[in-house]
């Protein structure tokens, strides 16, 4: 079995360039750059399997090992980091949290966050684990942390986009005996990094903005510590929640137009959320990086780029989904963080945690007048109260 552990030597260079070239082998004469996925369910492995790099399918892959270089090269510049690449962002969460957690223990949850966590929660209640929730504003789950063993971070939190101080959490989780995990899938590790702040592991969905094209499920978890890594390693093979060697590849192939993508989604979720605190009919404009949002004096403390996503509010849920209906040029779609601009009405997958109106919306690399254009004019026709 591979264990993926890299320190970085691109720390001088700008970031586009070390995006770029994160995780790539040395250069071969006559060979790719990035080598092509590696497709195995077994390697040979003649004597002992201790002394093969690969042994089996589930283990390891070489196209893995470049992946979680490259991942591990973004997420702490200059430092050793193992990563273990999983199939999905919850496959990601249930390493962290079903490796770390045991009968009899307490974990600390967000009660605001990504509804996948929900489920999660169900089935560590149901292993015996006691679940506490808080809300991810206010620093609110400072009070939970006594006798817990592990603290979970979701900043900027999914839908709401609320951020917490995670430096100041994390420093009281420790000094109550737990670890810390932090979702960063809102922020990727360009945006926001959590084990710079003092997280033991920092959580990323692969679905989202890291690959960027919508078109791939993939998540990672990175850490410090070879001890935590293992555990977590250790349940993925158990689980048998691996990637595809093709998913693998083409995962890496998009690190090349992380930066740019970021650039100009970021750019693009700031200009619309500008543009919509300017309508009278739009309410509760949340995004990080607006001045005057209720984080943003947090955010700017620990977030290098503030993500590609806007929450608002519409009057209701007709007049949302007549919004949505006359949108040109926005997908109406679940996730976030696609190149193409993606918009839904959030409640319309239940459990009454935002308002029938609630709109969450993932602003791609499209033009920036463009896209305000577009959610002009399918404002402009939603308050007509007219379907287009």
């Amino acid at each position: 079995m591979t264990t993926t552990t890299h320190t970085t030597h691109l720390t001088k260079t700008g970031e586009r360039t070390h995006a770029i070239h994160a995780g790539l082998p040395h250069p071969t004469a006559g060979e790719p750059a990035l080598p092509g996925p590696v497709f195995a369910a077994h390697y040979t492995v003649p004597g002992e399997p201790a002394a093969s790099p690969y042994t089996y399918g589930r283990d390891g892959n070489p196209t893995w090992t470049l992946l979680e270089a490259a991942l591990g090269e973004l997420e702490l510049p200059g430092e050793a980091v193992e990563t273990i690449l999983f199939s999905s962002g919850m496959a990601a969460c249930s390493g962290v949290l079903f490796s770390q957690l045991g009968a009899g223990e307490a974990v600390v949850l967000p009660d605001d966050g990504y509804h996948g966590l929900s489920l999660l929660a169900e089935r560590l209640a149901a292993f015996g684990v006691e679940v506490r929730r808080a809300p991810t504003a206010g620093d609110a789950q400072l009070e939970l942390l006594d006798g817990a063993r592990l603290l979970w971070i979701e900043s900027p939190s999914n839908p709401g986009l609320d951020v917490c101080d995670i430096r100041r959490l994390t420093e009281a989780a420790h000094a109550a005996g737990a670890l810390v995990a932090v979702d960063n899938s809102l922020a990727t590790p360009l945006g926001q990094r959590p084990l710079e702040l003092g997280a033991d592991f920092s959580v990323s969905s692969g679905s989202k903005q890291l690959t960027g094209h919508a078109d791939l499920l993939l998540g990672h978890v990175s850490c410090r510590s070879p001890e935590l890594a293992a555990a977590v390693r250790t349940w993925r093979k158990a689980a048998g929640a691996i990637p595809g060697p093709m998913e693998a590849w083409l995962g890496h192939r998009s690190l090349a137009t992380l930066v740019p993508r970021l650039t100009q989604q970021s750019a693009n979720a700031l200009a619309l959320a500008e543009f919509l605190a300017g309508r009278p009919e739009v309410t509760g404009v949340r995004h990080p990086g607006l001045p005057g949002d209720p984080a943003h004096e947090l955010a700017r403390t620990q977030m290098r780029r503030f993500g590609c996503v806007v929450s608002f509010e519409l009057p209701d849920r007709a007049h949302a989904e007549r919004f949505l209906a006359a949108l040109n040029r926005v997908e109406e779609a679940t996730s976030f963080g696609g190149v193409r601009s993606t918009a839904e009405r959030r409640a319309r997958w239940g459990g009454g945690a935002v308002p029938e109106g609630f709109i969450r919306f993932s602003a791609g690399a499209e033009d920036t007048a463009d896209l305000l254009a577009d959610v002009h004019q399918a404002l402009d026709t939603a308050a007509t109260g007219a379907r287009p």
